[in-house]
């Protein structure tokens, strides 16, 4: 047996169908009819350049014919005009004509026949130039120019009506394509509403059947639900009473947990904080431990500074001696420069003045070494007594470093025992904690069922109401089938 979907979905996919095949009748006709109305629109353009054409040939004759009688280069200005345009219009034929061999023979015998035409209308206006009139009125009365344009004129004669017969053959291709599109269309839309007249009617009474067959199995299945839902409200509320008394005990029970578990919490608390004061006391020796070993430390390395300071002094001393001997033997060699420039005479003056320019310049040198001897032994001195110093702020050092451990040891003794006390607290304070928690849990869970007692209640008053809503609407239903049936 079909189900109601497989129904519909057959009744949409026949419409479908019938709507493709109208669409696609109505795109094959619309496609022809743009073909047939491009080819009119070539054919129209042919016929119209064709036109053109006898037109120029036309103008090319009547200037020619102005001038031959009148002998006015004015006149010639239309056979001017025509032999620039001819050739253009020409391309464009050859163009349009491409896809035509006929067209394409008929068009080469009409260049030729042009350019024949051309050729005995320039012999003419130039025997008018030369010859005269009655001369060139004898040569256009032998009729070749004529015979000439009768030519050409049976030619794009042909070539138009052949282009006319092409029109008349689309037109009638366009009013059979209009035809059949139309036939199409009218058949496949009125077969298109009988079928969906169909297919609704034959869905309307399987949905009718259906639909009461399901609302009868409702109806049933109502009044069960309705009786069920009776008896759920009726436990329901016994077991929200019930649940109430439970929760006011519980209530009272995990109150008293929260005060023992309170004076448990300040215990502890008070342990910690002895603890965090023995172990910040602890810390506070072990920086000044630290830091008294840094003091030390530092000292040593002001000693070690000082000793390597007083024997760099002692090196920039020898260095003194060496400069204030190289000082002594350049004054020497500039007074013996000295003399030799006197002995020289006036070629050796100058050299006497650079050399007594170096004596100054190493009596100079050699007051400064005096002096910088002075500040080095000072400098020697005074690293001494630093040294000295600095050793017994060593020792003394050294003996409040072990002051200081003594106390750090006093200090970690008594840290310890209040962590211990510190311990006991908190396992004091966890135990009730967890007590708490427990009674606190059992509070959570007597509440939840109470909560879900009441829930159920409400739900339970819920169903029945639905219930009978759903009963009342299940008569309705039944009501309004018989109803569309009887119809």
């Amino acid at each position: 047996m079909w189900t109601f979907g497989r129904r519909l979905a057959v009744g949409f996919g026949l419409s479908f169908v019938l709507l493709a095949l109208i669409g696609t009748v109505a795109y094959r006709g619309i496609d022809a009819l743009t073909r047939t109305s491009y080819g009119v629109t070539h054919s129209r353009a042919i016929s119209e350049r064709l036109a053109q054409l006898m037109g120029m040939l036309g103008d090319a004759e009547t200037g020619q014919r102005g001038f031959v009688i009148t002998g006015d280069e004015s006149f010639l200005e239309p056979h001017t005009t025509a032999l620039a345009s001819i050739p253009v219009v020409m391309k464009e034929l050859r163009e349009l004509t491409a896809d035509e061999p006929d067209q394409q023979r008929r068009l080469d015998e009409v260049d030729q026949l042009i350019t024949r035409k051309l050729a005995e209308l320039q012999r003419t206006i130039l025997l008018r130039r030369t010859a005269g009139f009655e001369v060139t009125a004898k040569a256009v009365a032998d009729g070749a120019g004529k015979r000439l344009m009768d030519d050409l004129r049976r030619q794009v004669g042909e070539m138009d009506r052949e282009e006319h017969d092409r029109l008349k053959l689309r037109a009638q291709e366009v009013e059979v394509a209009a035809s059949g599109a139309r036939i199409a269309i009218a058949g496949g839309t009125l077969l298109a509403l009988v079928l969906s007249a169909v297919v609704a009617l034959l869905l309307t009474r399987a949905l009718s059947s259906q639909v009461g067959s399901a609302v009868r199995h409702v109806q049933s299945s109502s009044a069960e639900l309705q009786a069920a839902a009776n008896q759920q409200v009726t436990g329901a509320k016994e077991q929200a009473a019930a649940m109430s008394e439970i929760t006011t005990t519980i209530t009272e029970l995990l109150a008293t947990s929260r005060q023992i578990a309170e004076s448990a919490q300040r215990v502890a608390r008070i342990a910690g904080e002895t603890a965090s004061s023995a172990s910040g006391g602890d810390a506070t020796v072990v920086r000044t431990q630290e830091s008294i070993a840094g003091i030390k430390r530092q000292v040593d390395a002001v000693v070690a500074h000082m000793v390597d300071l007083g024997r760099k002094s002692q090196q920039i001393g020898a260095i003194l001696d060496i400069i204030n001997e190289l000082a002594e033997q350049t004054n020497i060699l500039a007074i013996n420069a000295t003399i030799e420039a006197v002995g020289a005479g006036e070629s050796g003056r100058r050299f006497s003045v650079v050399a007594d320019e170096i004596r100054k310049l190493a009596d100079r040198v050699g007051v400064s070494t005096k002096d910088i001897r002075a500040l080095v032994d000072d400098v020697r001195a005074a690293v001494n007594a630093t040294v000295m110093a600095t050793e017994a702020g060593s020792k003394a050092v050294d003996g409040g470093s072990r002051h200081f451990n003594e106390v750090a040891t006093s200090f970690r003794q008594i840290a310890g025992l209040v962590v211990t006390t510190s311990e006991v607290a908190r396992e004091i304070e966890l135990s009730t904690k967890q007590q708490a928690t427990a009674v606190e849990q059992v509070n959570l869970a007597i509440a939840s069922v109470s909560q879900a007692a009441r829930e159920t209640e409400a739900s339970s008053t819920q169903t029945l109401q639905t219930s009978s809503e759903l009963t009342s609407l299940s008569k309705e239903l039944v009501r309004l089938i018989q109803a569309g049936a009887a119809g």
